[in-house]
C-alpha cells in the first residue's frame, strides 16, 4: 500500500549529496528508494540514498501550474529505482553524477549494482547504481545534441557485462580506462588490479594509484 507524503503535491526544495544548490519543485511522488519531482519544465527522478534533506519551498505561494502525465512512470503503482531505470531504457535522458558531471545519452543496460549508459561525448559508461543523484528522461522528440539517429544510433554496449560493478572491473584488467569521467588525473590509466576492494591504476607517469572501490563513480574506455 502506497503511504502518501505529507508534502506530495507541494512546493519543496532539496539537498542532495554532491550538489551546492538547492533543487526546487513540486513533489510528484515519494517511493521507498527514490522520489520524483518536477521542476516546471523536467520531472528529477532522485534516489532516496542521496537525498540530505526535504523542505517545504520558501517559495510555496508562487504561482502553481499543471504537471503533465510523467513519461514513464503510472501513478497507480509505486515508484521505484530499478522500475525508473528499466522504463528510461532507450530514452535520451541526462544523468548527474557530481559536480559537473552531467551525462546526455541513452541507459542501454541494468545489471545488480550499474547501469551501462551510452553518450556523444564519453560513448559507453559504466554508472554505479549508488553513485547517480538525478535521471531527466526527456520528451522522445528531443535527441541528444540535435543529432540524428543516423548521427547517433542507439547501440548496444561492445563490452562483455557481469553481473556486479567488482565482477566487471576485474575483466577490465588490462585495460586503459578513465574513471569518474576523468576528473582527476589520477583516475586515468591502466587497470592494473582488483582485490580487497581497492583498485590499482597505473597513471600517466607508470606510478601505481590505489582507489577504493565504493569511491568509483563511473567507468569507461576512451
Amino acid at each position: 500500500m502506497k503511504t502518501r507524503h505529507p508534502l506530495l503535491d507541494r512546493q519543496v526544495e532539496l539537498e542532495i549529496s554532491g550538489k551546492v544548490a538547492p533543487i526546487r519543485g513540486k513533489l510528484i511522488e515519494f517511493g521507498q528508494d527514490i522520489l520524483v519531482l518536477h521542476n516546471g519544465t523536467q520531472f528529477l527522478y532522485i534516489p532516496l540514498i542521496h537525498l540530505q534533506q526535504l523542505r517545504l519551498s520558501t517559495r510555496d505561494n508562487e504561482e502553481s501550474y499543471e504537471v503533465p502525465e510523467t513519461p514513464f512512470e503510472p501513478y497507480n503503482e509505486p515508484v521505484s529505482y530499478r522500475k525508473t531505470l528499466m522504463n528510461a531504457k532507450g530514452m535520451f535522458s541526462e544523468i548527474y553524477i557530481t559536480g559537473n558531471q552531467s551525462i546526455h545519452g541513452y541507459l542501454t543496460t541494468v545489471m545488480n549494482d550499474f547501469f551501462v549508459f551510452y553518450s556523444p561525448v564519453y560513448h559507453t559508461v559504466i554508472v554505479s547504481l549508488h553513485h547517480m543523484k538525478y535521471l531527466i528522461p526527456y520528451t522522445p522528440n528531443v535527441t541528444p545534441y540535435t543529432l540524428t539517429p543516423e548521427q547517433f544510433p542507439l547501440k548496444p554496449s561492445p563490452l562483455t557485462l557481469a553481473r556486479t560493478l567488482d565482477q566487471q572491473l576485474r575483466k577490465l584488467i588490462g585495460e586503459f580506462v578513465v574513471l569518474d569521467l576523468g576528473e582527476n588525473s589520477n583516475k586515468i590509466g591502466v587497470l592494473k588490479n582488483v582485490d580487497q576492494n581497492m583498485i590499482e591504476l597505473a597513471n600517466a607517469s607508470g606510478n601505481a594509484v590505489f582507489l577504493h572501490f565504493d569511491h568509483v563513480k563511473t567507468v569507461h574506455i576512451p
